[in-house]
Parts: structure tokens; sequence; C-alpha cells
């Protein structure tokens, strides 16, 4: 019988419409360098995740507006004004969702929503 759990969660792509540009905005806000970087995917590598950027993509043809992915973070009130301050958008503030868990999520410059969790029961 085939292997059919799901071991985890590997890649979350987002759209780059411009993809020097979007990457350039990447590294900065992330604050590290791709570690693959060619002119049709660019992936970084987060937290033993991937966050890729595919070109001359809209964010509706990557995402579906019923799906967002959440970062784990420790304190979302920084991220968020990380994320903030290099040109993000509000897209769901900070809100406590039960537990001591926190989510939020932000637009990027690019149209991409990103999503945020604090959840203590969870190490980083």
């Amino acid at each position: 019988m085939a292997e059919t759990r799901l071991p985890g969660l590997r890649t979350v792509i987002y759209a780059a419409p411009d993809l020097a540009v979007v990457n350039a905005w990447y590294a900065d806000v992330l604050g590290i360098d791709p570690y693959f970087d060619q002119p049709f995917y660019v992936g970084f590598s987060v937290g033993g995740y991937e966050l890729g950027l595919v070109p001359d993509t809209e964010p509706t043809v990557v995402s579906n507006a019923d799906t967002l992915t959440y970062w784990g973070v420790s304190d979302i009130g920084a991220v968020m004004t990380h994320w903030l301050d290099r040109g993000a958008t509000v897209h769901t503030a900070v809100q406590g969702v039960g537990d001591g868990i926190k989510t939020a999520a932000v637009k990027d410059p690019f149209g991409n929503v990103v999503g945020f969790i604090e959840n203590p029961h969870f190490s980083l």
C-alpha cells in the first residue's frame, strides 16, 4: 500500500509579476538572500520551509481566496510592524483566536497574502 499521509508543508509559492523587484523586496523583508535564484524561480529557505517566487504570475492564479498559509512567529506585533514598514498592507489585523493563539495577515506590495501565527503551543 502506498504511503498517503502528508509529512508536512514544504513550499509556499507567491506571485512575482516582476521577479527582480519581488526578489529584492523579499530578501529585504526576510533579511536573507535566496538559496536558489533563477529567471524561472526564486527560493528562500525560511525556518526549514521554502518560500518560492514564480515570475509573470498574478496572485489570483497562484493562490485561492479560501486558502491562507500562516508562517509561525514568536512576536506577531513586531512581525506585522516589520512587514508594514517595508510596504505591506494589513489584510487581517492581529486577532486572538483562543487559547493564547494570535493570527494576522498582510498583503505584500505585489498582491500576495502572507499570514502569520503566534502559537504558544508550538516551538519555533
